[in-house]
């Protein structure tokens, strides 16, 4: 999942991009509105954490502009003011959530979850592809019933072929969605990550399908097939 952050306070900032990161995520960084409301326009996001008091461009504008054209990008707005005049404005202008300063970081990342369920219209934190299942939210996977060790690369590749249940994803949007700003990730390497994850996942009835020049897809399997 990739994550722009918009946060001028330094320190939470970098509390909430290692937190993110840790868990797998490729997570951008702006500390003003203007720049945010740029990342936005030139890139595409999973989710956005948004400070309502960015300077430059306040976090309410970042996120009308957003709206208007026509992202549906789950936002979750962090505010100082726990008002109900914000939060009603922002709820108009299209946010999903709102978490009032200061916060628990385990409440965060649970509401994080919720909103990525929800933008992909599920309903449980579990996503299950034959004898493959993956907790998204205690980020295991097991194939017919055993655990499989899985690394932050691995895991995070993994849940984005089955958040893509079955479709083709390309080597592009698997770099665009590990790796943020400043991080380098060739060909090469996911064609490595989807080597050992594809290793990994034998002794199931699931298979990474390689669908040369375009990229990947997870696919259901009932017989042993050639890698």
């Amino acid at each position: 999942m990739r994550v722009l952050v918009a946060e001028d306070d330094r320190t939470l900032a970098d509390g909430l991009c290692r937190a993110l990161r840790a868990n797998g995520n490729a997570v951008d960084h702006v500390e003003d509105g203007q720049s945010a409301d740029t990342a936005l326009a030139a890139q595409n996001y999973d989710l956005v954490i948004l400070d309502l008091g960015l300077p430059r461009l306040a976090g309410l504008d970042v996120l009308k502009r957003l709206r208007s054209r026509g992202s549906s990008t789950p936002v979750l707005i962090l505010t100082a003011a726990d008002s109900v005049e914000q939060r009603v404005r922002g709820l108009d202008l299209g946010a999903d959530d709102f978490m009032a300063k200061p916060f628990a970081l385990t409440e965060l990342e649970a509401r994080i979850r919720a909103l990525v369920r929800r933008g992909m219209g599920a309903a449980s934190s579990t996503l299950k592809l034959g004898s493959l299942r993956y907790d998204q939210v205690g980020r295991q996977a097991w194939v017919a019933d055993q655990q499989v060790e899985l690394s932050a690369r691995e895991l995070a590749l993994l849940e984005i072929l089955l958040q893509r249940n079955s479709r083709l994803v390309s080597k592009e949007q698997i770099v665009e969605h590990l790796c943020g700003w400043g991080e380098e990730v060739s060909h090469n390497a996911i064609e490595v990550y989807v080597h050992r994850l594809r290793k990994k996942l034998e002794g199931g009835n699931v298979r990474i399908a390689t669908v040369r020049g375009l990229g990947y897809s997870l696919q259901r399997s009932t017989s042993a097939e050639p890698r």
